[in-house]
């Protein structure tokens, strides 16, 4: 891109803009350099780095990149061995933790999983150098003074410096606060001049104090004299300044040489943060634009969506869509003057700038734009230039040099035209450029008055009419873009409006043949038919939308409905497991206090015990139709397999799943029974783990499956005890012939203690050991009653 077509199309201006953004002089820098991309794939990777940037800002607020200074010329001399001051080693410092925070805070949003490939990838290439920075502060404050901890020497200097002045000030404060003295002096005060402490003298007092004269007023009525007194005392103060300024220098020398030691670091640095910059310029940039990220193509098309030209402010601004490259490659706007058909010619220049650029753009959302290798205009203000012979030698000549080098990747925008010489001339030669241009195969925008070339676009194919709207009624433009339709001169309607005779306009209309009648006509009607399907189409988007969001609230409502008739359910069958549980505990309660008679000599028969357990079972509330089926929705869905602890509903009995028999049932283990029964006859009992007892358990868990053995291998005597007891009970209920008691053989107290409780247990019918294979006499069997 050449500096003319920036500068006519306001690429440079729009620069300016961008720069306001910039943190730094290092992002000022690359704004300064920026210019369009050529190719597809820098552009677009441009475009991706700002649309992270904009991403960051959404989400972030902002990006903390203050203290960021370019410090180029710095690293420069200190690289050839120079010693930079206290200021430039603060620069220095404040760079590199402008750099450090700016790492810290790419990489907390990378820990956060949002993803910023790009900003993760410059931010890799940045050092650091924590060291380099706290040895420079250490030494440096804020405002570039050299601290008195920089060095043991410095401090000591300056002690001895402070000690100085506090006793060269003392000595002439108690010299001008003395009666005898205080006659003698302009001002009872202590004064600097040339570094050395003075008193203010009258001139006929001169004598009177000896020492040195160093300043007088302007008047000479006054003599600054440092008096002979303090003469000593002042060279001495000198003395240890000296030393000061040298253990400086050493300490600046020494940082530098630091500094030298990491140039290329630091170099690297503040090229990735200027870069860092430049991007986040750009994202506040498209932010304050209220900007969309366009998507590119190398294929010449674009499509400006409600597109604003930058420079424009909002109140100034008419959005306009444009389409070129997809139909038609070549599009000519007419119209009046001071329609916008420049501003539109502009406004499609720069927003190509600026997607080949790297920026976002003011448009709507799903816009496209084009990467070309070149853009050429040719674009002057006709209302401030005399259209004359001059005028036509300076467009052409501009003209001539665009035809020389534009190709099929060009985009190409001419402003009036052939303007500037005989119309009928000029019109004959815009249709052989506009035909030449096309040819090439480049994309085409251009602008003319001449009516000749309104017929254009009818006669060639890929070439569009285009033309600025202007409202007759208010005698004013528009602004707006109406693209299929050329524009009209409007003169006779413009006439009329303003009052001129009709007479005189009739007359005028006269003299125009009647062929340009009809094509008046008939843009008249395009016209009228283009607003009229625009208001349609608003009209069908309006009601488009309100279906919409209809269907969005319904949708939401039906939602909402079946949420709280689920809880309701829901709520509903919890408050009756929980009346269920409650009536299962307190018969589970019973049955411990029965059997707790029955071992105290009261008669209980154990079948009558196993009845009461089961009407209660049967006792549960019923769950109404709709629980039925949501119950029985879910039980179709469970899977189940050999092993599966399960409760059959129809019997109210827990088993074990032994196998698969078909399709739709299951074999399964109810105590000493095998049965068939069906999967939705099925639901799976949680398994609970067996925690160890710590106190005796007063009430029976008929929740727990109950196997046919009990393992008391490891367990404590006691808790050994009561765990047969509870068992026995639970194997009655269960059904179970027999039981396994497996004690195993040890030193024989527990299994001794198992049998004797066996013997005595009103349950227990007879007890053997274990045979060959059930474990011998480590295995106590039982035969249940």
């Amino acid at each position: 891109m050449n500096a003319r077509v920036n500068r006519v199309l306001e690429y440079e201006k729009m620069k300016e803009q961008l720069k306001t953004h910039v943190a730094s002089s290092l992002g000022r820098s690359r704004v300064e350099k920026l210019q369009p991309h050529t190719d597809l794939e820098t552009a677009q990777l441009e475009q991706s780095r700002t649309y992270e940037g904009a991403k960051v800002l959404r989400l972030k607020g902002q990006v903390p990149l203050g203290g960021i200074r370019n410090i180029h010329a710095h690293l420069k001399r200190a690289q050839i061995g120079g010693t930079l001051n206290a200021g430039e080693l603060m620069e220095i410092a404040d760079t590199v933790y402008g750099g450090r925070r700016m790492k810290s805070f790419v990489e907390t949003m990378v820990e956060e999983e949002i993803e910023v490939p790009l900003l993760a990838d410059l931010i890799e290439y940045i050092t650091p150098l924590t060291d380099l920075e706290r040895t420079i502060k250490q030494c440096i404050d804020d405002h570039g003074e050299v601290l008195d901890s920089a060095s043991h020497t410095l401090r000591g200097i300056r002690q001895q410096i402070r000690s100085s002045e506090a006793e060269i000030r003392s000595k002439l404060e108690r010299m001008t606060r003395s009666s005898e003295q205080q006659k003698k002096l302009s001002d009872s005060i202590v004064t600097v001049r040339n570094d050395r402490y003075v008193v203010p003298v009258k001139q006929e007092y001169r004598s009177s104090f000896g020492g040195i004269v160093h300043d007088q007023s302007a008047s000479g009525a006054t003599l600054f004299i440092e008096p002979q007194a303090v003469v000593t005392m002042n060279n001495q103060l000198n003395e240890a300044r000296g030393k000061e300024r040298q253990e400086i220098e050493r300490i600046l020398k020494e940082l530098s040489a630091q500094v030298q030691e990491y140039t290329e670091e630091l170099l690297q640095n503040i090229d990735y943060l200027a870069e860092l910059d430049f991007l986040f310029s750009k994202a506040y940039y498209a932010r304050e634009m209220k900007a969309t990220q366009p998507r590119l193509n190398g294929t010449g098309r674009l499509h400006f969506k409600d597109a604003k030209h930058p420079l424009l402010t909002e109140d100034e601004v008419v959005p306009i869509d444009v389409e070129l490259g997809t139909d038609f490659s070549s599009l000519v706007i007419t119209g009046p003057n001071t329609g916008g058909k420049t501003v539109t010619l502009k406004t499609v220049g720069l927003l190509t700038l600026m997607a080949q650029s790297g920026l976002f753009l003011p448009v709507e959302e799903d816009s496209e734009a084009a990467v070309f290798s070149s853009v050429f205009a040719d674009i002057g203000d006709e209302q401030s230039i005399e259209q004359n012979l001059s005028t036509f030698s300076s467009h052409m000549t501009n003209i001539v040099d665009i035809l020389q080098q534009v190709d099929h990747e060009s985009l190409v925008l001419f402003d009036e035209i052939g303007a500037g010489t005989d119309p009928t001339e000029g019109a004959a030669l815009a249709v052989s450029i506009l035909d030449y241009v096309y040819n090439s195969g480049a994309k085409l925008v251009a602008t003319t008055h001449y009516s000749e070339l309104k017929g254009y676009a009818y006669n060639r194919e890929g070439v569009m009419n285009a033309s600025v709207e202007f409202d007759v009624e208010t005698l004013r433009p528009t602004y707006r873009l109406l693209t299929g339709i050329p524009g009209r001169s409007n003169a006779f309607a413009i006439s009329r409006r303003l009052g001129l005779d009709e007479s005189i306009i009739e007359a005028a209309e006269s003299e125009v043949n009647a062929e340009s009648r009809q094509v008046e006509n008939m843009i008249t009607s395009l016209e009228g038919k283009q607003r009229s399907a625009e208001e349609e189409m608003k009209q069908a988007q309006k009601t488009r939308h309100e279906a919409e969001q209809l269907h969005h609230d319904l949708d939401q409502k039906m939602k909402e409905l079946e949420k709280k008739k689920d809880d309701i359910l829901k709520s509903a069958e919890d408050k009756a497991q929980k009346e269920l549980d409650k009536a299962r505990n307190e018969a589970d309660s019973i049955i411990h206090d029965l059997r707790e008679l029955q071992k105290q000599g009261h008669s209980v028969k154990e079948h009558e015990l196993i009845d009461a357990k089961k009407r209660m079972e049967t006792a549960a509330p019923e769950l109404s139709k709709r629980q039925k089926q949501i119950k029985k929705q879910a039980q179709k869905q469970q899977s189940f397999e050999p092993g599966d602890e399960v409760r059959v509903l129809s019997f109210g009995q827990q088993g074990q799943i032994l196998e698969k028999s078909n399709d739709k049932e299951y074999r399964v283990q109810l105590g000493i029974m095998k049965v068939n029964v069906k999967a939705e006859d099925m639901e799976k009992v949680k398994q609970e783990s067996v925690s160890q007892p710590t106190r005796p358990v007063s009430t029976v868990s008929t929740n727990t499956t109950v196997k046919p053995e009990l393992d008391l291998r490891g367990v404590r005597y006691e808790d050994a005890m009561r765990k047969v007891e509870k068992y026995l009970d639970d194997a009655v209920l269960a059904g179970y012939p027999q039981v396994h008691i497996i004690h195993g053989k040890g030193t024989g107290a527990l299994r001794k203690g198992v049998k004797e409780l066996l013997k005595k247990h009103p349950s227990v019918a007879e007890t053997r050991d274990g045979g060959m294979n059930e474990g011998g006499i480590g295995n106590t069997v039982a035969q249940l009653k």
